[in-house]
């Protein structure tokens, strides 16, 4: 398969620039792979040009130009995001200073049911964990107030990804 002749004109191919398809082709009976491992096998260097024409680069992205005396449009939204997430942040440590369960009320893994809330409370490794124990809500696993606290409203910031895949998906 590999004549001498075959071996000198897939030298002589390579050292064109020619890529190991390429030369797979012009040589015949050979596969892109088979050139590939031969080529090594010789210790051939690389090409002396590129396989590929270079490709035109596309352009950068224009970034926009902030005009003066006008507020920057990311700015003022990062800066709604941060002050919602603030407020948020507000809002659960509240409910969590708010949230205090009784000692009657405090239950185990093994005091449990269906209609407790389950918010772990503590960490599990040290004395004293428990679970909530009070009345949990329809349809959920906790009560009131830890309900707010394990269901958070969806950020603005991700609102605002969704509403635009939903709107290329048009």
């Amino acid at each position: 398969m590999w004549t001498d002749e075959r071996v000198e004109m897939l030298k002589k191919l390579w050292a064109e620039g020619l890529s190991a398809s390429q030369v797979a082709k012009q040589l015949g009976g050979v596969t892109r792979n088979a050139v590939i491992g031969k080529v090594h096998r010789l210790g051939l260097s690389g090409r002396a040009t590129p396989s590929r024409p270079a490709r035109p680069r596309a352009p950068t992205p224009r970034t926009l130009t902030h005009v003066r005396g006008r507020p920057d449009p990311l700015v003022v939204e990062r800066r709604e995001e941060a002050q919602a997430v603030a407020a948020s942040a507000e809002h659960v440590e509240a409910i969590r200073d708010d949230v205090e369960t009784l000692p009657a009320q405090r239950a185990t893994v093994l005091t449990l049911t269906e209609h407790t809330c389950k918010w772990p409370i503590g960490d599990p490794g040290r004395p004293g964990f428990h679970f909530c124990g009070r009345g949990a809500d329809s349809n959920s696993p906790y009560c009131g107030e830890h309900s707010r606290l394990a269901y958070q409203p969806v950020q603005p910031r991700r609102n605002r990804d969704r509403n635009r895949k939903d709107t290329y998906a048009l």
